[in-house]
């Protein structure tokens, strides 16, 4: 007995050894306050980030919308809700769209009647590349606003296409201004399963609230429905009432009140654009030298249209050293 006594007194003293002990000792030191520490300076630093983010929007009000609007003539919105003035339009003097005449003259009206707080419609400017659709919006909006007071210019505001699905927020803002607005995307059109498009038509008629008065909608596209012609095809094969399937996504366009059509230009039209360029910007040469030129350069690039006009000038400008002074 007592032999076993001694051996379990001397498994037991190896157990706990001096070492053993100190071991668990810098195990219990290290580990457990390091752990505690983690949480403690965790929930420190989440309480700085609350206070630091108050007092960051106590110093940071949000702006006023008249304040805002007063800024400039035109904005870009971006979907988080900001407003970014523009303080300088990228545009050309409405004088210089060649062509386009009829359409100039409808936009025009009716852009005019609007901002005189009378009905006017939302307007899609389709139609060939080039050929001036956005530059007729940019220019009309100018236009109008030249001999207005500044309470009584209208205020452009351009929305990207792929921040359509924002379009009912940015509307929300606009309703309470006592500004009148023309909210303008450029390049509208939907592909394949994209669903964004009945955000836009919720606004333009059929939603609950509406588009408010103060707010007109331009759009340019390249297609008359807004859609491309295989989704329109694939939608009518693979239906079980081909007209109803299609009825949603082709109606989008029929909620604009104004449809004006761009269409490639004749080579008279052309030729005008680019005599009304050198014109304006004071750019000296033959006519039959220009006329030589620019046919040539309409033939390289395959089509005739404004763009392709303008494209012409500023090589011209550029190799006679004329600069094209800003709009």
């Amino acid at each position: 007995m007592p032999k076993k006594a001694k051996k379990t007194t001397s498994k037991t003293t190896r157990k706990t050894t001096p070492k053993a002990a100190a071991k668990r000792a810098e195990n219990a030191a290290t580990k457990r306050p390091v752990t505690a520490l983690d949480g403690a300076a965790a929930e420190r630093i989440a309480n700085a980030l609350e206070v630091i983010a108050s007092r960051l929007a106590d110093a940071s009000p949000a702006l006023d919308p008249a304040e805002t609007f007063g800024a400039a003539d035109a904005f870009v919105w971006h979907p988080d809700g900001r407003l970014a003035p523009v303080p300088r339009v990228s545009r050309v003097e409405i004088g210089l769209l060649k062509g386009v005449d009829r359409m100039r003259d409808i936009l025009m009206e009716n852009t005019e009647r609007f901002a005189d707080g009378l009905p006017a419609n939302n307007a899609l400017l389709w139609g060939a590349r080039g050929m001036g659709k956005s530059s007729l919006v940019k220019a009309t909006h100018a236009s109008i606003n030249l001999d207005r007071k500044p309470a009584d210019r209208l205020k452009l505001i351009e929305i990207h296409r792929e921040d359509i699905e924002s379009l009912p927020g940015l509307m929300e803002l606009l309703r309470s201004s006592s500004f009148r607005f023309i909210v303008f995307c450029d390049d509208l059109s939907f592909d394949g399963n994209d669903a964004s498009y009945k955000s836009l038509k919720a606004v333009l008629e059929g939603g609950i609230e509406g588009r408010p008065d103060n707010v007109i909608l331009y759009a340019t596209s390249n297609r008359r429905h807004l859609l491309a012609r295989e989704m329109i095809e694939n939608e009518r094969s693979t239906a079980i009432n081909p007209g109803e399937a299609v009825e949603e996504k082709v109606s989008l366009s029929d909620r604009f009140g104004l449809w004006l059509g761009f269409h490639r230009c004749s080579q008279d039209e052309y030729l005008a654009m680019v005599r009304g360029y050198c014109d304006h910007y004071g750019i000296k040469i033959a006519e039959d030298e220009l006329e030589r030129e620019a046919l040539e350069w309409s033939t390289t690039r395959g089509s005739r249209s404004g763009r392709v006009a303008w494209q012409y000038t500023q090589e011209l400008a550029g190799r006679l050293g004329v600069r094209l002074s800003g709009n």
